[in-house]
């Protein structure tokens, strides 16, 4: 099933593949590509990968409970604060990507990132947690909100049952999987379409709230910094909410074989993403703050519908709506991103062969996209979510962290790479000693369960052994690991899909 990591060949330092295995040029690199070559389209343009990164952080979390950081700062004008600086420290995070993005041009994100500075364990690592358990469980939990908003107007007066959330949500997996699997043109349309209802929803709170500053709505914003002074530990906390609410800025990282002009779109694409996103946050909490106090913000369930009911009456019906088509946004863009880690993956020989075939006519990667529809159905139907995004929450920071300083560590192992686009130094020092920090936090506040998150992390190191590197196998653990490749490629190239091609530069 899995494939050991074909031999390398060194170019300036970088993991590379080499060529005597029968692999493909790139179409960068300048030479002939071979008849019949499929790869991905390059398709995502500069509003569409806009509408990626602010289709992706904008969830339900701005419209239902923006309130974890209020709790911990304990005032309005400390939570507004805090709320500027994570988008600050997310852009200067975004544009690390920017960089790497730029200079490295395969898809893949973290995984490729950690794959060309430390090499193939912790990149197979990465990959191994995110397909088995996290990608599932995230996707299963923000289609849930899905689920919940998309039936809210039809039980009005009653609870939801909890099958038919969990029935809708399958459905609407299933539908999103089936368009990212058929097209990326249209998937990216839809995906602007959904990044455009987010940012009318946004601006339907944030234009009643400037209304109300305007007649004088400030009490408030009076003594903004008195309230519960926040702890030594609730600071801290804040912050790591703030972040989780930004994060989703690398998406566009994942798809960069398919960007047009990524010199250019790459780093276009999330400063003007990561400033609209900013902007539209801080603005929507002074919003609910001009009508709704800091007390009851923290007892409302659902803190956009409230603010609508006082404003604009039955119009708060369509709250409910617009969530639901925020969280299908955030699904979309995470499922057509993420896809292609595995599908990189796949390319460099850590996952199934199967995931690295593209169809012929379509031009997607459909069995990468596929792969985690089963996944997520397990995880929605029988999988305690919620815990397993607690055991995993620090991986995520552990490893962005991790790719950020393979950024330093670049400028100094290849000083001489191609950076169209460069940040100052001190950005990528700050920006991995604020995950580092995020990542001791999660030791010191919850040591159980990032015990155990670290300890599933750690499954990642025998199975890379054992899948990768192992070369003296049982005659009948080849057979068994073999036996879905010798019985799906055939039927998978029966159906319409080729091998991709291995991408042999990378910069």
């Amino acid at each position: 099933m899995f494939r050991k990591a074909a031999v390398t060949t060194v170019s300036n330092g970088s993991y590379l593949q080499g060529q005597a295995n029968g692999r493909l040029p790139s179409m960068d690199s300048g030479q002939p590509a071979q008849e019949g070559k499929v790869v991905l389209k390059k398709k995502v343009t500069l509003l569409r990968g806009i509408s990626i990164i602010i289709g992706t952080i904008i969830g339900a979390g701005i419209f239902i409970s923006p309130k974890g950081i209020l709790k911990n700062t304990g005032s309005v004008g400390m939570s507004l604060t805090v709320w500027t600086v994570c988008g600050i420290l997310s852009l200067f995070g975004a544009l690390c990507y920017a960089e790497l993005g730029t200079c490295i041009k395969k898809s893949g994100g973290h995984y490729t990132y950690i794959l060309e500075a430390f090499g193939p364990l912790p990149a197979f690592v990465r990959v191994w947690v995110e397909l088995l358990i996290i990608r599932p469980a995230a996707t299963a939990v923000i289609s849930l909100a899905f689920g919940r908003y998309i039936l809210e107007p039809f039980f009005m007066q009653c609870e939801i049952p909890e099958l038919a959330i969990k029935l809708i949500t399958a459905v609407g997996i299933t539908l999103v999987m089936v368009l990212n699997s058929t097209s990326v043109s249209w998937s990216a349309r839809i995906q602007i379409f959904l990044t455009f209802c987010k940012l009318v929803a946004i601006l339907i709170i944030i234009v009643p709230g400037v209304i109300q500053l305007i007649k004088g709505e400030t009490q408030h914003f009076k003594n903004a910094f008195a309230g519960n002074d926040a702890s030594v530990m609730g600071l801290p906390l804040a912050f790591y909410s703030g972040m989780y609410a930004y994060s989703g800025w690398f998406y566009l990282n994942f798809v960069t074989e398919e960007v047009e002009n990524p010199e250019k779109n790459i780093p276009l694409a999330i400063c003007i993403s990561m400033i609209i996103v900013t902007v539209g946050y801080v603005l929507t909490n002074v919003a609910y703050f001009t009508t709704i106090s800091a007390g009851e913000l923290l007892l409302s369930k659902a803190v956009a519908v409230t603010f609508a009911e006082r404003l604009m009456g039955n119009f708060s019906l369509a709250v409910p709506v617009f969530v639901a088509l925020s969280c299908f946004g955030s699904m979309n863009g995470g499922i057509f991103a993420v896809s292609r880690m595995f599908f990189v993956a796949s390319r460099e020989g850590h996952l199934p062969e199967i995931l690295s075939m593209i169809h012929v006519r379509k031009h997607t990667p459909l069995p990468a996209v596929i792969v985690l529809h089963p996944l997520t159905m397990i995880m929605l139907f029988n999988g305690d979510l919620y815990s397993l995004l607690n055991f995993l929450s620090f991986a995520r920071w552990l490893f962005i962290g991790l790719v950020v300083a393979g950024l330093i560590y670049l400028r100094y192992k290849r000083p001489d790479m191609p950076r169209p686009f460069k940040v100052p130094l001190f950005i990528p020092a700050l920006f991995s000693f604020t995950c580092l920090f995020m990542v001791a936090l999660s030791l010191y506040s919850d040591p159980v369960n990032t015990g155990i998150g670290f300890a599933i992390t750690l499954t990642g190191v025998p199975a890379y052994y054992l899948f990768i590197v192992w070369d003296k196998k049982p005659k009948w653990f080849r057979k068994l690991l073999g036996k879905s490749r010798w019985d799906f490629s055939p039927l998978c190239k029966l159906w319409g899909f080729l091998r991709a091609p291995q991408v042999v530069k990378s910069f």
